[in-house]
């Protein structure tokens, strides 16, 4: 019986010490990923660029864009909201898929990579450039978002920033909004549709349907011609939940 009950005690300690020994991985590879996603904020500021290269049309942005598209193809923008950690490199991949589970460098990655929508047509004048990222627990990649459910906070980060290789670009908010990923059968409003709008009626109904949608009363809105960016990340109010903000250019 003494030496049933020892074993029974070696074999708590054993498990003891996998949890203990699981439990420290589990934490160093956290620290690790959001290392990684901390580090990928300030990539831009890595870039040193040739301030004789710097002209009215390619300013240093620009410039830093086109470098990191040097490393990666499909690096097509640098997405900011200023005093946020909100500061990543932005892909467009072949599908919505890749980029969830690799970085903006193609490397392997927990984190995925703040990516635009597959659909996004670059060769004509596309109204809306629909962006998404993860929401992680450790505060990196979209996750920040979700604070714009607070209105003051809105009130204090109005302004989203897009630099692509040609362009520097600055959108104001015009609406937060929570969401739902639906059956294809629902018949109803689905904000991931709407990137290349090919009518006036089409621009409107998604203007008139996320000023419905919007959390709190913001007075700008849009009007057909005027650019958008929308901005969407997991959020779990609800099963397969969407937390989107959507801006306009100025």
């Amino acid at each position: 019986m003494e030496k049933k009950k020892k074993i029974m005690i070696i074999i708590i300690y054993i498990i003891l010490v996998l949890l203990i020994i699981f439990s420290i991985i589990y934490i160093l590879k956290e620290l690790y990923w959001k290392k990684q996603a901390i580090n990928e904020t300030k990539i831009i500021d890595t870039i040193e660029i040739d301030e004789k290269k710097v002209t009215k049309e390619s300013s240093k942005k620009i410039l830093q864009v086109r470098s990191l598209k040097q490393e990666n193809q499909d690096v097509v923008g640098f997405l900011e909201i200023e005093n946020t950690n909100i500061s990543y490199p932005v892909v467009q991949g072949k599908d919505n898929e890749f980029y969830m589970t690799h970085n903006y460098k193609k490397e392997k990655s927990k984190n995925g990579a703040i990516f635009l929508d597959k659909n996004y047509d670059w060769n004509i004048e596309s109204n809306n450039l629909l962006i998404y990222g993860h929401n992680l627990n450790n505060g990196t990649m979209f996750q920040e978002l979700l604070k714009y459910e607070d209105e003051d906070y809105y009130k204090k980060h109005p302004i989203i920033l897009f630099t692509s290789e040609d362009e520097e670009e600055k959108y104001k908010i015009i609406s937060v909004f929570k969401s739902k990923v639906y059956n294809k059968q629902d018949n109803v409003f689905k904000y991931y549709f709407f990137i290349n709008p090919k009518t006036k009626e089409e621009y409107n109904n998604y203007i008139e349907n996320i000023k419905k949608l919007s959390i709190y009363n913001i007075e700008d809105s849009a009007i057909h011609g005027e650019k958008l960016i929308t901005l969407s990340t997991c959020s779990y109010h609800v099963k397969d939940g969407r937390f989107v903000i959507v801006g306009k250019e100025i």
